[in-house]
């Protein structure tokens, strides 16, 4: 198949950025997105010309380093699926495909399609650690978790802080995100020490970051490739009411 690309470029930070157009010609309908931007970069140092700079690691959808904006959709149009997995199949020849970067105040573009989404590794440290002095191998039923528990609290641990709930918001908000890392530890014993200066510190250093609020309109699940619900952000905000009547 053949395609119009619509490429946001970028040098650094300070650039102003534009859109520029390549034609990506011979794609096969069984590559994946990522590897049909491979080949139009081979085609661009051919000719001379930089290659688009783009984030990538896994290609496997777990470590979520594949964080563009496709057509308007993080991540692309398909449901629960990240980038390196959405294959040119679901595209058709001729069609004209527009390709950013996360567009967030705590997201600034490094370069081209590559954003600095190091502010979720703060709110991750703001979290601090699980001080749980485990010793040798525990045995795996030494602590008794009740299965509904251990279930939900990994829904909320496939989280793979990739972004895309941020760049879909119209806030930029990142509750969702926030909310699945505090609610997979307040759902298992492990995580009950820490309970409560984890969630106010985590939001306090979301809010220093520079998201926005969250005001419920739900893009966020919609957009999230591992499908993480909006219940959990009921879960935070609970935890966080929780911690602010809570006597130290």
């Amino acid at each position: 198949m053949n395609l119009t690309l619509y490429v946001w470029r970028q040098k650094n930070a300070d650039d102003k950025g534009r859109m520029e157009t390549y034609q990506a010609n011979d794609i096969s309908s069984h590559m994946s997105f990522l590897e049909m931007l491979d080949v139009v970069n081979e085609r661009l140092l051919t000719d001379g010309i930089e290659p688009i700079a783009f984030d990538h690691d896994c290609r496997e959808g777990i470590c979520g380093m594949c964080s563009l904006v496709i057509n308007g959709n993080p991540h692309g149009p398909e449901k629960g699926t990240t980038v390196c997995q959405l294959h040119m199949r679901h595209f058709k020849d001729g069609d004209k495909i527009y390709i950013e970067p996360w567009r967030a105040k705590a997201f600034p573009v490094i370069k081209d399609l590559i954003v600095d989404r190091s502010a979720f590794d703060r709110i991750m440290q703001a979290g601090g650690f699980v001080s749980v002095n485990t010793g040798g191998t525990p045995d795996a039923n030494a602590i008794p978790i009740p299965k509904e528990n251990a279930d939900t609290a990994m829904d909320a641990a496939q989280c793979i802080g990739c972004g895309a709930c941020v760049a879909a918001c119209k806030n930029a908000s990142a509750m969702l995100f926030l909310a699945a890392k505090v609610s997979q530890y307040a759902y298992l014993p492990q995580g009950q020490a820490e309970r409560t200066e984890r969630v106010k510190n985590m939001l306090t250093q979301m809010d220093l970051e520079g998201f926005g609020n969250c005001t419920n309109f739900y893009e966020c699940e919609a957009v999230c490739p591992k499908e993480i619900s909006v219940k959990f952000i009921a879960k935070l905000n609970r935890e966080f009411l929780r911690a602010t009547v809570k006597k130290p």
